[in-house]
């Protein structure tokens, strides 16, 4: 797989993800995709949340593992 369609493969997992940190003030940005990891940043109310490592791990990693073949872990990145 190229690194331009697993690029748009993750950037249509997180818009689909997008609404649900919409809805609680905050957002996702892709960062940079490195040998399977992909890095994102939290913004808004989702970077200052306890909960934000709930929802990078269950929530954003699990839906890219499940739907970008290739993924092999997400990492946030500050």
């Amino acid at each position: 797989m190229t690194t331009e369609t697993m690029d748009s493969q993750v950037q249509e997992v997180l818009d689909k993800l997008r609404p649900f940190l919409l809805r609680d003030g905050g957002d996702v940005e892709l960062v940079d995709i490195e040998d399977g990891v992909v890095k994102v940043r939290l913004m808004g109310a989702c970077g200052s949340c306890p909960s934000s490592t709930i929802t990078l791990k269950a929530g954003i990693e699990r839906a890219l593992l499940e739907e970008v073949p290739g993924v092999t872990e997400l990492e946030q990145v500050f």
